[in-house]
């Protein structure tokens, strides 16, 4: 690890005058993600700004909101009663993320931030456009299981690594984030980028421009919802395929519902043609199944990841067929 500089300011405009002003400085909360990589010598950031002396560990109703701030941790908010009456996908993607020291540590807007798992991002012997823009993807021909069948480039074939991610793009989530040129909202399905051509871009976030909060907005799914994470393993393990499924039903039909998927694209992945099926169908495998057919349209697996075109729509199935399964 490098040598860097530590500060810990006390006022969100300070922190964000310090990284706006130094193109070296990084935000740090919780450090789960960012000190992996400084030790690895992927990311060498000489100025490290710690946030967490700033006001934004609430989780409170804001105008209608569900307000969550950038520094909950992942823990709390997965155990907070409001989080648990109001937005249970949430609290289940949580638990299902990493371990639980982890999400003792890890924030909000730590997570939402949370870079690629690609072994070939963290491995400086080989080429990756996300490490060092222009070298190469070393996935595209190399051992490529756990990378993307959706919205991929022939940049970067890297997947987004949260679960917490996927519930809130399924429940149409809201980022609240101050800058050097004042406070802007952006719809979570448009904060993460797919790689393109600029792979190394991973958000719609500028310079110096600090996530503060995080809004829900009232929705009717308290009761039918799921998520569904496949993994190598019980524990600590990042999804093959994970599903968030939410429904609204009245009497054993489907009013509507909200899909997303996670460990297939570079972004949280909406299935918004799928959730537009369901509308006034009924709540049964059938139109389960033909939901899943109709959001894997465009799926293109690689070489070692073929088995994600099989397994996605059946986890689909499957989360929807849980979320129903009150009905």
């Amino acid at each position: 690890m490098i040598p860097f500089q530590y500060v810990k300011p006390g006022k969100p405009q300070a922190a964000i005058d310090t990284v706006a002003k130094d193109q070296t400085a990084m935000f740090i909360a919780g450090g789960t993600n960012l000190l992996d990589l400084m030790k690895r010598g992927v990311m060498n950031p000489e100025k490290l700004v710690d946030i967490n002396k700033l006001p934004l560990r609430k989780i409170e109703k804001e105008n209608g909101n569900t307000r969550i701030g950038a520094l909950a941790l992942n823990s709390a908010v997965a155990e907070d009663k409001l989080i648990l009456e109001k937005h249970p996908l949430l609290a289940q993607a949580l638990n299902a993320g990493a371990s639980a020291q982890l999400r003792n540590m890890a924030t909000v807007g730590g997570n939402i931030m949370q870079r690629v798992r690609c072994s070939y991002f963290y491995d400086l012997a080989t080429p990756c456009n996300k490490r060092e823009p222009g070298s190469g993807c070393s996935a595209l021909q190399g051992y490529n299981r756990m990378h993307a069948i959706f919205g991929h480039s022939d940049k970067c074939i890297a997947v987004n690594p949260s679960d917490m991610n996927i519930a809130l793009v399924a429940l149409d989530a809201t980022v609240l984030v101050s800058g050097p040129k004042g406070d802007r909202k952006i719809p979570f399905a448009e904060f993460h980028r797919l790689p393109g051509d600029t792979p190394h871009i991973d958000t719609n976030l500028q310079k110096g421009e600090l996530i503060t909060a995080v809004d829900i907005s009232e929705n009717p799914y308290q009761k039918y919802v799921h998520y569904l994470k496949v993994r190598d393993r019980n524990s600590y393990a990042f999804a093959l395929v994970s599903v968030a499924a939410a429904l609204d039903l009245a009497g054993g039909t489907i009013k509507s519902a909200r899909l997303a998927m996670g460990g297939v694209a570079h972004k949280p992945w909406r299935l918004t043609e799928a959730e537009q099926f369901l509308a006034g169908k009924p709540a049964t495998e059938a139109s389960f199944r033909q939901a899943a057919e109709i959001a894997m349209r465009g799926a293109k697996a690689f070489e070692h990841n073929q088995f994600k075109l099989k397994l996605g729509p059946n986890v689909l199935v499957q989360a929807l067929k849980n979320a129903a399964g009150a009905v």
